[in-house]
């Protein structure tokens, strides 16, 4: 599957709407009560980019990004200006913000995760300097721990495996894998000059 590791533009990203989208049945039943299945584990991300465009040079800039993923075809970085972060988007990072696995003595790749309640999201796409681990509440060195910016996996070196029972965790900054929705990028200047926004929908890439 092609993936380009840019970033779409992030001056664009900041005014974009959108967030978690849940697939769900809901059944009505004849004795007034529901059945409700739900469909996917976990959210997939959706986004409107269209409204953060304010001028022609955002047109273009929006253009030459859809030609350069090939429309639909190459996925790419968003930042969620809405939730960025392993906290929250205010809070500073920490590496105690997210537990993202136990040591059993043996292992030494752990992937990037972040917890809403009891929902897990794996974290793919962390963003590259800022990612903090620790064991035991102890900050690893560069030299104990290595993390993957594509893939968001942590990777301890050989003489600093985390020993069985360890609690390992890590805080970070991630962007979001996305697509464009669709292969057709339709903008009308006509429209735009009108005061209407276009429509350029993203969607998330789920691993």
């Amino acid at each position: 599957m092609a993936f380009h590791e840019v970033r779409f533009p992030l001056r664009l990203s900041l005014g974009m709407s959108g967030g978690p989208v849940r697939r769900t049945d809901i059944v009505n039943l004849s004795n007034g009560r529901e059945s409700r299945n739900r469909r996917w584990q976990a959210s997939r991300r959706a986004y409107d980019a269209g409204s953060g465009i304010r001028s022609l040079a955002d047109l273009y800039q929006v253009i030459a990004f859809f030609e350069a993923r090939a429309g639909a075809f190459a996925g790419f970085r968003l930042k969620d200006p809405m939730d960025f972060r392993s906290g929250a988007p205010q809070a500073a990072i920490t590496p105690l913000d997210q537990a993202i696995g136990t040591g059993t003595g043996t292992e030494r790749s752990f992937q990037l995760s972040k917890t809403y309640g009891e929902t897990r999201r794996m974290i793919t796409k962390p963003v590259a300097g800022t990612v903090q681990v620790a064991v035991n509440g102890r900050l690893a060195g560069p030299s104990e721990v290595s993390v993957d910016a594509a893939t968001g996996i942590v990777t301890f070196a050989a003489n600093a495996v985390p020993p069985a029972g360890a609690v390992i965790t890590a805080g970070f900054e991630f962007d979001v894998p996305v697509r464009f929705a669709s292969d057709r990028l339709e903008v009308s200047l006509e429209a735009f000059q009108a005061g209407r926004i276009p429509t350029i929908p993203l969607t998330e890439i789920v691993p």
